[in-house]
């Protein structure tokens, strides 16, 4: 937000010619601030009150402009009309079946001289099942042993509990673990519903388990770090998360930074083979760049990221190669545009990217060399025509317009931006970290703030663990207890195994 620079009354100048210059001058100032503040209020209004789809409605104008510049596409919006479907959807496959018939009775069987089955109608009903609870007693037998005069006493093996000290099983600690970091319910909600079930588990203990559950499982994180940054590209992005200052009763705003490895790469043969994605998430009490850099170094490959200046020492030595991110400059444009009760250049700005994006859900799921290919015949031509039209009206805006700072992101990161066309690898945006970051907003609306650096650590370590689930389509309650019941027993060097894209359920 700017300041306003006061001014002594006294020492304007007396001469007319240069009073009219002080005034052209604060006029200038303060069309940019206040330019910049309407957009801000606009843009609050809009995520308070208004719709969260980054859609614009209606039809961007075209601009007769004087300078022979590239003409905005105009968006072609494609009606469908799709048929409705009639009747309920199917259920699904995989549930179990369990067949009732319906006969008729003796009484209306002997109101005929003879009945004939000739077939039968069949519905279905979906039918739910509590969840329930069960008490396992370990019983492990004890033996005296004999042998060449000697005696012992042998006490058969029984699986471990997760928790050194505790009653709860794998599949209770999974069920908190799922409940707070994949259904986002405060510990006081899941109190209430374990006291449904009849089980008295006070807040304190719940917390315990969950903290429990979450270091026991971040044994894998070192072998999922090493996993992400072994990808062709990495996805880099922050989020913030409010920790709680003991004894203040106040919270400061601490960081979760995620890191994200995709891509594919080819194998001996020369086919390609996707790199299984992946996210790791750290927990930090500040967003300073030695963070980043810290967990990045050594990383050789792309690094896609917003135009965050605590990357920019990370490009310095050539070894992490800048990625931009159009959705973050699609953004800027959009929120002016949003703004704005009548189509301008900043729909015109979203109508040009938007052409990129059709070009590549033309290529979505095709080999990279394909998409490398097509972006080189068609997105290179249509990027260089928009840096073209960028270029033309970027003299004409207020720098610190909110449109001025649009163009001005799109052009200082040019590069950047368009480096996704020199590498069928990469994709034009961060869209798959951010959909990986949302989750940890909807959990920051429902527990607020994590209560100490251990909470937050725990945080990072399950936000990481279910991410990578849903990357790789996995089912997160059943992935983490499995893995909570065989991690005590499983070798520190083959932990790689339990990883959600490397694991296999126990048979």
């Amino acid at each position: 937000m700017h300041a306003l620079s006061p001014f002594d009354i006294q020492k304007l100048p007396r001469d007319v010619d240069a009073l009219l210059g002080v005034i052209d001058q604060l006029h200038t100032q303060y069309s940019s601030i206040l330019a910049s503040l309407h957009q801000q209020l606009q843009t609050l209004r809009r995520l308070h009150f208004g719709a969260k789809s980054e859609k614009l409605t209606g039809q961007p104008e075209l601009f007769g402009e004087v300078l022979d510049l590239p003409t905005p596409p105009v968006e072609q919006i494609e009606v469908k009309y799709k048929r409705a479907r009639r009747g309920r959807p199917a259920l699904p496959e995989h549930l179990p079946r369990e067949r009732i018939e319906y006969d008729l009775t003796d009484e209306q069987k002997a109101a005929f001289d003879s009945v004939e089955r000739i077939g039968e109608e069949v519905s279905q009903t979906l039918e739910y099942t509590p969840a329930k609870l069960k008490v396992i007693e370990h019983a492990r037998l004890k033996y005296a042993c004999r042998k060449d005069g000697h005696s012992t006493i042998r006490t058969a093996h029984a699986e471990p509990s997760p928790l050194p000290k505790s009653n709860a099983g794998a599949s209770v600690i999974a069920q908190i673990l799922v409940a707070t970091f994949v259904d986002h319910m405060p510990l006081y909600r899941q109190e209430r519903a374990w006291a449904r079930e009849g089980v008295a588990f006070p807040r304190s203990t719940l917390c315990e388990y969950k903290l429990g559950g979450a270091e026991l499982l971040a044994v894998l994180r070192p072998a999922l770090i090493a996993h992400v940054l072994a990808a062709p590209r990495v996805h880099a992005d922050d989020t913030t998360l409010p920790l709680l200052e003991g004894g203040r009763g106040k919270t400061r705003t601490a960081r979760l930074w995620g890191y994200l490895g995709a891509g594919a790469r080819r194998d001996a043969v020369g086919s390609w083979v996707e790199h299984a994605p992946a996210v790791v998430f750290e927990f930090t009490e500040s967003r300073e760049s030695v963070h980043p850099a810290r967990f990045l170094k050594g990383y050789r490959g792309y690094l896609q990221a917003d135009a965050y200046a605590g990357f920019d020492a990370l490009y310095q030595g050539g070894a992490i190669v800048e990625v931009g991110c159009w959705a973050h400059c699609r953004r800027k444009f959009f929120e002016v545009a949003k703004a704005q009760k009548s189509p301008g250049l900043a729909a015109d700005a979203v109508a040009w990217i938007g052409q990129l994006y059709r070009i590549e859900s033309s290529i979505r799921g095709s080999p990279p060399d394909q998409k490398f290919a097509v972006r080189q015949q068609e997105a290179v031509p249509l990027l260089d025509e928009f840096r073209r039209w960028l270029q033309g009206h970027f003299p004409s805006l207020l720098p610190q317009s909110p449109l001025g700072q649009a163009f001005g992101y799109a052009l200082r990161n040019w590069d950047a931006l368009v480096r996704y066309t020199q590498d069928g690898v990469l994709v034009p945006d961060n869209n798959l970290l951010e959909s990986a970051i949302r989750p940890i907003a909807m959990g920051r609306k429902a527990f607020l703030f994590v209560a100490a650096e251990r909470a937050g650590h725990a945080a990072a370590t399950m936000y990481s663990l279910i991410g990578t689930c849903r990357l790789n389509g996995i089912e997160p309650y059943a992935y983490l207890k499995d893995v909570l019941r065989r991690l005590p027993a499983q070798p520190m060097t083959r932990l790689a195994e339990l990883l959600p894209f490397h694991w296999q359920p126990a048979a």
